[in-house]
């Protein structure tokens, strides 16, 4: 097993990890849903937002992988954007912090998660699925491209702790 896939952990974050954030993201998209530090910094700003990194090792030192943002209101949380390193594809990253979510959202009496993601991108749409998210719409012309967008959720259990 690589070593960037045994050492995994998702964990919260916070305005000081913006810049290494916003790199990942825009080696994880295209150019036109590039979000820089400026862009995840005033997402953050807004109430009820949560960010998540997940570390993993490489050379024996930590090292962000990936990231998720979402955003709280009443009973739902919304996926935002996650952004996973291309180099640490396919090693549990994106599960980590999905997981991490799950638990954050459920303290905070959520009972559901959704998402939109682009109805071309048949990876992210396949580890949704596999995380027990479902199709509830479809967003014509969502992305500035012009492609469209699957609505995806997922009902969680809000934790009783």
């Amino acid at each position: 097993m690589a070593e960037g896939s045994r050492h995994v952990v998702a964990l919260s974050a916070d305005a000081a990890d913006l810049p290494v954030l916003a790199r990942i993201h825009a080696a994880a998209f295209s150019a036109d849903q590039q979000w820089n530090a400026q862009a995840l910094r005033t997402v953050l700003g807004m109430p009820g937002t949560w960010l998540g990194v997940v570390m993993t090792v490489v050379d024996g030192a930590q090292v962000p992988a990936g990231f998720l943002m979402a955003r709280h209101v009443v009973d739902e949380a919304e996926i935002l954007t996650l952004a996973v390193d291309p180099a640490f594809r396919r090693r549990g990253m994106a599960r980590a912090l999905l997981a991490w979510l799950r638990h954050v959202a459920s303290g905070h009496g959520a009972t559901r998660l959704f998402l939109e993601v682009g109805t071309h991108n048949a990876a992210a749409i396949a580890l949704y699925q596999g995380a027990g998210f479902f199709t509830v719409g479809q967003r014509r012309r969502y992305y500035p491209d012009g492609s469209d967008a699957l609505v995806m959720a997922c009902d969680i259990a809000p934790s009783t702790a």
